[in-house]
């Protein structure tokens, strides 16, 4: 990176470790932890958004919504979520360049070949002389999309027991005094329900920031992989040759989980504390107490 720097060799010392932490491959890694903030700012919401879809589905009077609602949020029980981490992302793949296959390729020729699975160039995703950033990127939405899915269905989970954890006598008052079932959930159900699923979705934010060194087996070059990568042994074929750092490396990266943790613990407290303010919950009422002189 500094003119300094273009001779590794003749370094030692503080210079030599200075210039190894500013390397080309240094910056790449110190980018990845970006990845991961994205990774988090964009599923985080998908997540939700998917859930709280489950969620009312869920509880829908037409019977087929609220098969599909059900079907959903009980997914999370049965199947291993590295199942769908690896899943999704693959069938993704291959449905789209399926799709593509048959308007770009000839559409005799089958794509499973044995157990292989074989399109034309045109149909790749993304194509082979597209640049390196859009491989990236194209891997990255998969992920995107399959940790949606998965935290979706536990968010679902989460959101309908908040949902049926509201007391049925504030849903009956609204239902006689003229309200419709659209009124209901905007006015007395959703505001009720946060404070009930506050402690599930934080466990959930948790589970979703532990998750996200699975990035490297989805391909996505994220802490995990590069810190893989420049930990290892280098000998004197590379430009700073040094011996197994992996150690140091993965400290740094239990330092920033924990740091997300311990920061993401003390919002949703404060978070917590707003939405009690004022409830008939367990929280609420400890905070009236404390309130009382």
């Amino acid at each position: 990176m500094f003119a300094s720097c273009s001779n590794p060799a003749v370094l030692d010392g503080l210079p030599w470790l200075m210039c190894y932490l500013t390397s080309g491959k240094h910056l790449l890694f110190y980018a990845s932890f970006g990845t991961v903030l994205l990774l988090l700012a964009i599923t985080a919401p998908l997540a939700l958004l998917l859930g709280f879809g489950g969620a009312l589905a869920a509880r829908s009077r037409i019977r087929p919504l609220r098969w599909f609602g059900k079907v959903y949020t009980a997914m999370v029980r049965g199947v291993p979520d590295i199942i769908f981490f690896l899943f999704v992302p693959i069938a993704m793949d291959q449905s789209l360049e399926w799709l593509r296959s048959r308007v770009y390729c000839d559409p005799s020729v089958p794509v499973r070949q044995g157990n292989e699975f074989v399109v034309c160039a045109l149909a790749k995703l993304p194509r082979a002389d597209a640049a390196g950033w859009v491989h990236q990127g194209y891997g990255f939405a998969l992920a995107v999309v399959a940790f949606a899915i998965v935290f979706g269905a536990f968010a679902a989970n989460v959101l309908s027991g908040a949902m049926a954890a509201v007391p049925r006598a504030q849903l009956e008052t609204a239902e006689a005094y003229g309200m419709s079932d659209r009124q209901i959930n905007r006015r007395i159900l959703i505001p009720q329900m946060w404070t009930y699923a506050l402690p599930g979705l934080s466990n959930l934010w948790m589970i979703l920031i532990k998750a996200t060194p699975l990035l490297f087996l989805l391909g996505v070059e994220d802490i995990v992989y590069w810190a893989r990568d420049l930990g290892g042994t280098k000998t004197s074929t590379y430009a700073y040759p040094h011996p197994d750092w992996r150690l140091w490396y993965f400290l740094v990266i239990l330092a920033f989980y924990l740091m997300m943790t311990w920061v993401s613990q003390r919002v949703i407290d404060r978070v917590a504390g707003r939405l009690s303010h004022g409830q008939a919950t367990l929280a609420g009422e400890a905070m009236r107490r404390v309130a009382v002189p």
